[in-house]
């Protein structure tokens, strides 16, 4: 098997089981518009940045990272007895900032195309 190939089959997996966690089990009002874009896990599976965005000022961003900060442990434990895994991995969220990059470039695309 390849090296890092069990390793993103695996996070797959656990982004899979992230995002239905987010929508049906997670109650903080901070994570509802979040979205999850991403996952990295070590080849080992014990270290996993997860990737999230949210569309909105910096204060709504810096809410999501709270309250996504605040669900690890029902985030942990559901994944713990969702997936047969012998570690759990522990968690990091990042800000994805690909998606209000795109958006910028999109505006500025369609401005030029309205001069035009």
């Amino acid at each position: 098997m390849l090296p890092g190939r069990r390793a993103r089959r695996v996070g797959e997996q656990i982004l899979h089981e992230m995002a239905y966690l987010l929508l049906e089990k997670v109650k903080d009002p901070r994570v509802s518009r979040v979205t999850l874009t991403g996952i990295r896990l070590s080849n080992d599976l014990k270290q996993a940045r997860v990737y999230f965005s949210v569309l909105g000022e910096e204060n709504q961003v810096a809410r999501a990272q709270a309250g996504m900060e605040g669900a690890k442990g029902i985030i942990k434990r559901e994944i713990g007895l969702r997936l047969s895994l012998r570690y759990v991995p522990e968690m990091r969220f990042i800000h994805d900032t690909s998606l209000a990059a795109g958006s910028h470039m999109e505006r500025i695309l369609d401005g030029l195309k309205d001069d035009a």
